[in-house]
C-alpha cells in the first residue's frame, strides 16, 4: 500500500477544515481590534462632547464608517453610541454571526 498517497488524501480531506478554522481565528481577532478601536474613539467623542462640540463637529473627528448617535433622555442622562460594520471574511461564519457583523460602543453618562 501507498503511505504518500494516503498522506496526500488525509491532508486534502483536512484542509479545508483548518483553512476555515485559520478565518475565522483572524475574523474573531479582527472584531477584538475594530471593538478596542471604536472603545477607544468613543472617549475621544465623550471628551468632544464635554467641550460642548456640536454633533456636525464631532462626525468630522471620528472615522467615516462609524455611525454616532446620542440620545438624551430628560438631562438626567447622556448615551452616546457608536455602530461600525465589519465584513467578515469567512465563508459559513455568517451562521454564528451577522455579516456584516455590528460592532457597538456605548457609553452612558448621568447628571444628578
Amino acid at each position: 500500500m501507498n503511505k504518500k498517497g494516503q498522506a496526500l488524501v488525509e491532508f486534502v480531506i483536512i484542509l479545508p477544515i483548518l483553512l476555515l478554522i485559520l478565518m475565522s481565528i483572524l475574523d474573531i481577532g479582527r472584531i477584538i481590534i475594530n471593538k478596542n478601536r471604536l472603545e477607544d474613539e468613543l472617549y475621544d467623542v465623550v471628551k468632544f462632547y464635554e467641550d460642548n462640540y456640536t454633533y456636525e463637529e464631532i462626525k468630522k473627528e471620528i472615522d467615516k464608517d462609524t455611525d454616532i448617535k446620542i440620545t438624551n433622555n430628560d438631562g438626567k442622562e447622556i448615551i452616546i453610541s457608536l455602530n461600525k460594520k465589519m465584513e467578515l471574511i469567512t465563508p459559513g461564519l455568517n451562521i454564528l454571526l451577522d455579516n456584516p457583523y455590528v460592532i457597538e460602543a456605548k457609553k452612558v453618562i448621568s447628571y444628578e
